[in-house]
């Protein structure tokens, strides 16, 4: 099987007049398709930069990003992107959202339409489509932040912390619902995040970067002793604390 994706021997720095910040240093890995992948790495060391530079917002200075062998360009429609804040807006309903990136594509089809229908019915936010957004709790925004993604279909999905904003238990049942979710539409994934736990919990493979400049220090395949995994149950498995030792003593390494 091919990979999806490809990033090889990606660089780049800052360039300000106060001079060169070096921020990525010839990083490389692959992105299998249905595969969802995390990337954690100290405070700083340019987790973001690298999900910018994949999604082609930001240009490398050296190395390449490919899917299915093409290049990846800037507003790719191929990737959807998901930040840490939902930016959904107050003045439009939860619907009027939803259809936003439809509307700016001029995309909207019955086809389309029926599947926003059917995945706001699936994730119980049916009964909140007229709502304004401040009526929404964090998880259910969220929630359909990431409705407004999967409406436009993207062959990948970048996740830029975006659990970040939630309280602990809010944040546990948010990414255990998104997970699933991912998981049912067999959509692949990238998440960068801070916390070992959510990594482990939602991932096939994890990437562990260094600091500053980010490089790769390890890809660590996770393989949980558990039947019918789920980012929540994932939490029970006998050896996942083995993964969070091993990832915890890799990252400290670098304090």
């Amino acid at each position: 099987m091919n990979p999806l994706l490809e990033v090889r021997d990606l660089s780049l720095s800052y360039h300000t007049p106060s001079g060169e910040t070096a921020a990525l240093s010839h990083i490389s890995f692959d992105l299998m398709p249905g595969e969802f992948l995390a990337v954690v790495g100290p405070s700083g060391c340019g987790k973001s930069t690298l999900l910018n530079v994949i999604c082609g917002l930001l240009p490398p200075e050296e190395g390449s990003v490919t899917m299915n062998g093409t290049p990846v360009t800037r507003g790719d429609s191929r990737i959807g992107y998901m930040l840490q804040k939902d930016h959904l807006l107050e003045w439009r309903t939860i619907y009027k959202n939803i259809l936003l990136g439809l509307e700016i594509r001029r995309e909207i089809t019955e086809d389309k339409l029926a599947d926003i229908d059917s995945m706001l019915r699936t994730y119980g936010l049916d009964k909140f489509r007229n709502a304004r957004p401040s009526q929404l709790s964090g998880g259910m925004r969220q929630r359909a932040a990431l409705i407004r993604t999967l409406a436009l279909k993207p062959e990948l999905l970048l996740l830029d912390e975006p659990f970040s904003a939630l309280d602990y238990q809010t944040r546990l049942n948010v990414s255990d619902d998104i997970g699933t979710i991912l998981q049912k539409e067999r959509k692949p994934a990238i998440l960068v995040t801070h916390d070992i736990s959510e990594a482990i919990s939602m991932a096939d493979r994890v990437v562990i970067l260094t600091k500053r400049p980010a490089s790769v220090a390890d890809i660590i395949s996770i393989k949980l002793d558990i039947e019918d995994r789920t980012p929540l149950s994932s939490r029970n498995a006998p050896n996942f604390k083995s993964y969070f030792n091993l990832i915890w003593k890799e990252l400290n390494s670098y304090a």
